[in-house]
């Protein structure tokens, strides 16, 4: 199908690993119907080649491996006028330069959280059991039932009302396992944490009441090393650390001295850094698992990511309101 000339150009910039996986043939049919799509570059683009690829594009369809859109590049890209971001977060992406040319952003960030959510939930379910500790004593003498530390009526404590904290209250208070939940957020009243499900407390509150304590706040200054030492050592004997958030938000050393002493475990899908160095500890003590940030969108999952994207081209070209619409002052509080 050749497209019509009058149709806005959209060019596609991510990994070209991932773009065929993200946008397969069936999506770039469909988006021919709105746009003139334009293959991007077919090897990682770079700040310096980015702009050849954006010189006539009106709608950026960006991924993973897509350069920073400062000024400069914006400079050779006169008629764009959207980003439609077929992945999560757009920080690394955005500059204050495409506010101030009035460029519309959107995030897929809403088909990237389910895995995200559903992954979690599975997590909690294992921590909630201490399942590492339980595996890691299989074949001594068994405790019964009653004495093993399973998960009715166990506490959980989310650190941030996020899309996927939310998220994550949600799946929670579905499920019959009879979870007590906590919430802190600073930007939460009492009255939504109650919709939410949860009791609002303050995050060193939450830590003391927490048999699980679950991370789902966005990377900001205020929140790098946001459970540091002082947090995880007031989380009880036994407890539990899960992060599919952002690494830097836990001090990594607070928390691999807590592990190897015995006193939590932790179920880790981002570390800082990220990946850790081969022998850090955290890789290989029976209280921790850590795995290689897969808790996003995966395989087969990534094209979840490119229909969101397909969708919000389709509207922003009918003239309908973005339902991942990312502003500027929205911005600094994302993940």
């Amino acid at each position: 199908m050749t497209a019509r000339p009058d149709l806005p150009t959209a060019v596609c910039v991510m990994d070209p690993a991932m773009a065929d996986h993200v946008l397969p043939e069936e999506l770039r049919t469909r988006l021919s119907a709105v746009v003139r799509l334009v293959p991007g570059p077919k090897s990682p683009a770079t700040q310096a080649t980015f702009p050849d690829a954006l010189a006539e594009a009106e709608i950026l369809i960006s991924g993973w491996g897509c350069p920073r859109l400062t000024a400069d590049v914006l400079a050779g890209a006169p008629r764009l006028r959207a980003v439609m971001h077929a992945a999560g977060s757009v920080r690394p992406l955005v500059s204050d330069a495409m506010w101030e040319r009035g460029i519309v952003v959107s995030s897929a960030a809403d088909a990237n959280a389910g895995p995200v959510i559903a992954y979690t939930l599975a997590l909690i379910t294992l921590a909630a059991r201490r399942t590492l500790t339980m595996a890691a004593g299989y074949g001594g003498e068994w405790k019964d039932f009653a004495s093993r530390p399973g998960a009715d009526g166990s506490t959980v404590g989310i650190v941030g009302a996020s899309r996927i904290g939310r998220g994550v209250l949600a799946g929670l208070r579905r499920s019959d396992a009879g979870y007590r939940l906590l919430l802190s957020d600073p930007y939460v009243t009492d009255e939504e944490a109650r919709r939410l499900g949860a009791e609002r407390v303050g995050l060193a509150e939450l830590c003391r009441r927490s048999a699980v304590v679950s991370v789902h706040a966005p990377l900001l200054p205020e929140t790098t090393g946001l459970l540091d030492a002082g947090m995880l050592g007031l989380i009880p004997d036994g407890g539990v650390l899960v992060n599919t958030a952002r690494g830097a938000v836990v001090d990594t050393e607070a928390l691999t001295r807590e592990c190897v002493s015995g006193r939590l475990e932790a179920y880790l899908d981002v570390t800082e850094p990220e990946p850790l160095p081969p022998g850090h500890p955290l890789l290989s003590l029976p209280n921790v698992l850590v795995t290689p940030h897969i808790a996003g969108a995966q395989g087969r999952e990534v094209r979840r990511l490119g229909e969101y994207a397909a969708a919000e081209i389709e509207r922003w070209v009918a003239g309908e309101p973005l339902l991942g619409a990312v502003t500027r002052e929205a911005l600094p509080h994302l993940a």
